[in-house]
């Protein structure tokens, strides 16, 4: 049951708070607190109420509660002077004032119309509702069927989804489900309808894929969700020399059948071949599939495949981006073995990619990324995703990596709502560990110590092995005063990575702020981390 007040949208079953279509980034306790007085609007709600509703009934200071109503009025456009949404009781506690309807409100809004069906009872039994449709036309690509017989050849069909989806993802005034998402479907059998209630799309593109020696065949229908309407289908027939120019054909024509008055130059930008050489694209593909994994295994797998691929294609900026985030993910996590030699190694195939790559959004990003890590450099890197941004503005990786990377910058805020955005591109995403942990740097350099350690142990139950996600729940909980959970997440960091201590935190984390370091440091000091 979706809560409408004004142009807000409080969602309890998705915990989101959206203003026209576009989610709000608020903290889990900002929500809690704003969901309360909604829900409770018919009365005055009591400090007392509030602590045991948001806080559990632990005590928290007058000025955290102060700070959390103010929260809550900023994320709904209110202020302490104005209050026409939450009002202040004197000496008996808040209100919520503003009048609350419920309603289906995706398709009306894509409309333009109110979207309210109907004012809130407490006794509806209506369903949980669909994700708030974007104010845009919105697409998932599902993985296409495998009709070779070789269930070797999976990683070939995934290859050509992923590039459409990329195609698809650079028209900019199209929302694109990020790949990790679409990929939960992946041998399933699906209903187009409920992909689109759980995604939020309006639109389904589905298809086949059959390669046989030199030749393939392309299928694909593109399917109006709510309806299951199928809007469009066609088939692609040619060799494997021609693979690129079969999925652009694809991506074009599906993007014309969602808006026949697209311009051709923009179907053109669509157009993009990450290379020309179908056996170095083949090694790159299988580096793709393993790295999404996490695992030590996966990276050690993945690495050599893609340092093949740049082989064979020595301009392929987007194999160095991706073998330089493998010589990251191995620093971060502590697997380095001769730790100087593989840092300038990762650097120097950051570098090549984001010089090689200055119009491909992939290899700015991973490519930035890696270089802030492995050199310290934050400004370069935010830099750098914040182009690859502009190039394709639903590639999730760069809004939850450049999230990151504003995190360790000490920029809070923004670093939440960077991370928000790629949660919602992407909200059934596998790769979800990123995000959370992204999430959880954000709120420990706000001095949110229990959002910090909530999103660290939802990492930790996505990735057990993810070294930051661990260090930051020990952190999080020694300054919360949580001891013996401190010292349990302390137990698991030293087994993960013995050779950290507090005095080489700057070496491991490019933490930017002083405080911050400090603050860091102090957590992990007070959970047992050795000098």
């Amino acid at each position: 049951m979706q809560l409408v007040f004004g142009d807000y949208v409080l969602d309890p079953e998705r915990r989101e708070l959206t203003l026209r279509s576009q989610v709000v980034a608020v903290g889990p306790q900002v929500f809690d607190l704003l969901l309360h007085l909604v829900r409770n609007r018919d009365r005055v709600v009591s400090k007392d109420d509030l602590l045991e509703a948001v806080w559990g009934g632990r005590v928290v200071s007058e000025s955290t509660i102060t700070s959390h109503i103010n929260a809550v009025r900023k994320a709904i456009g209110d202020t302490g002077e104005e209050q026409r949404l939450v009002r202040t009781v004197a000496r008996k506690g808040f209100r919520f004032v503003g009048e609350i309807k419920i309603g289906e409100i995706g398709e009306a809004r894509q409309r333009g119309g109110p979207g309210i069906v109907e004012h809130a009872s407490s006794e509806s039994t209506e369903p949980p509702s669909a994700l708030v449709l974007p104010d845009k036309p919105s697409i998932t690509v599902l993985p296409f069927q495998n009709l070779g017989g070789d269930p070797e050849q999976d990683y070939f069909a995934d290859g050509v989804v992923e590039d459409i989806i990329t195609a698809l993802s650079r028209i900019r005034w199209l929302f694109v489900i990020a790949r990790n998402s679409s990929f939960t479907y992946k041998g399933r059998a699906v209903d187009v309808k409920a992909v689109g209630t759980e995604l939020g799309v309006r639109y389904v593109l589905e298809g086949s894929v059959r390669k046989a020696a030199n030749k393939v065949r392309i299928t694909g229908q593109l399917i109006e969700a709510a309806t299951g309407t199928h809007l469009w289908a066609e088939r692609f027939e040619g060799t494997l020399d021609d693979i690129f120019e079969l999925q652009d054909q694809m991506a074009v024509s599906v993007v014309g059948a969602i808006s026949p008055q697209l311009e051709r130059a923009e179907i053109e930008r669509a157009k993009r071949k990450p290379t020309e050489s179908l056996d170095a694209y083949d090694y790159y593909l299988r580096g793709m599939a393993k790295l999404h994994n996490g695992t030590r295994e996966a990276i050690e797998a993945a690495l050599p495949l893609f340092y093949k691929a740049a082989e064979l294609d020595p301009e392929f900026a987007s194999a160095y981006a991706m073998a330089a985030w493998c010589h990251f993910w191995r620093k971060l996590n502590g697997w380095m073995i001769d730790r100087p030699r593989e840092i300038a190694e990762g650097a120097r195939l950051a570098r090549m990619a984001v010089e090689l790559g200055r119009d491909d959004a992939v290899a700015l990003t991973r490519g930035g990324h890696a270089l802030a890590h492995l050199t310290g450099d934050l400004d370069g890197g935010i830099a750098l995703i914040d182009r690859a941004v502009l190039l394709n503005p639903n590639l999730a990786p760069a809004w939850y990596l450049g999230g990151a990377l504003r995190a360790l910058r000490g920029e809070t805020d923004a670093a939440i709502e960077h991370l928000a955005h790629a949660v919602r591109l992407s909200p059934l995403d596998p790769e979800m560990f990123r995000m959370q942990v992204g999430m959880a740097l954000a709120h420990f350099f706000a001095g949110r110590f229990d959002s910090a350690s909530d999103c660290a142990e939802k990492a930790l139950g996505n990735l057990p092995s993810l070294l930051p996600a661990i260090a930051l729940a020990a952190a999080s909980h020694a300054l919360a005063g949580r001891t013996e959970k401190a010292k349990q997440a302390m137990h698991g960091l030293t087994a993960l990575d013995p050779s950290l201590r507090v005095s080489n935190l700057k070496d491991w984390l490019p933490i930017h702020r002083p405080e911050d370091l400090a603050r860091f440091r102090e957590g992990l000091r007070l959970a047992g981390l050795p000098e």
